[in-house]
């Protein structure tokens, strides 16, 4: 009776053995399931705000760069609008006074005052190129004299053609009119020849008038 009661016992402690072991292998697997959850959530979500950050700053960066090439356009549209420009047969330099020249006003006609002229160009937008003098004036060709340099501005403004590539032929008085001057000029690397009607302003300078445009 003892052996048979002491077997039963044992064959009681191994199933209990085996239930508890059968319990805690359960729960390891879920305590590692658990785990394995938490930490792939935890890198999921650690990826996505890498993502979420890389993207901010791509989206950072290409604001910046758009903010950058506007900026750089809006100066660049302001220096071209304040390039002022004079053109004439063609020809583009740097008008020598303030104020836009609209060549688009220019009337242009075939022939001119003399058999040599081509074209004859008046432009209603055209200016008094400014000047240093005050006072009573009066005309001086002497190409030493502010005034001989302010009648080589205004030519130079109607023409486009700078004073540095200038050739001054003739410059002096407009018998035609009371108070104007005449300039006959040609630019050096085109060789083409203008002969430039200009009228003085009192206060304001030499204006041009007529530009004819001649045969080579």
């Amino acid at each position: 009776m003892s052996k048979d009661f002491q077997s039963g016992s044992r064959s009681g402690s191994l199933a209990k053995r085996k239930k508890t072991n059968l319990v805690l292998n359960g729960l390891i697997v879920l305590v590692l399931a658990l785990i394995i959850f938490v930490a792939y959530n935890i890198f999921s979500s650690g990826n996505n705000n890498t993502t979420t950050k890389k993207d901010s700053s791509t989206t950072a960066q290409k604001q910046a760069l758009h903010k950058e090439s506007k900026k750089n356009n809006t100066a660049t549209t302001g220096n071209n609008s304040s390039d002022t420009t004079s053109s004439v047969g063609g020809q583009t330099a740097e008008a020598s006074t303030p104020g836009t020249v609209d060549q688009s006003q220019a009337v242009v006609t075939n022939g001119g005052s003399t058999p040599n002229v081509t074209k004859t160009i008046e432009n209603p937008d055209w200016k008094s190129v400014g000047t240093s003098q005050s006072g009573q004036h009066t005309t001086v060709y002497d190409s030493s004299s502010t005034d001989w340099q302010e009648m080589l501005s205004a030519i130079s403004y109607a023409t486009g053609i700078n004073q540095s590539n200038m050739t001054v032929w003739f410059l002096g008085r407009d018998k035609s009119t009371g108070n104007g001057s005449v300039g006959t000029v040609s630019s050096k690397d085109t060789k083409q020849k203008y002969k430039v009607y200009i009228q003085w302003v009192d206060g304001q300078g030499w204006k041009p008038t007529k530009v004819e445009q001649l045969s080579n």
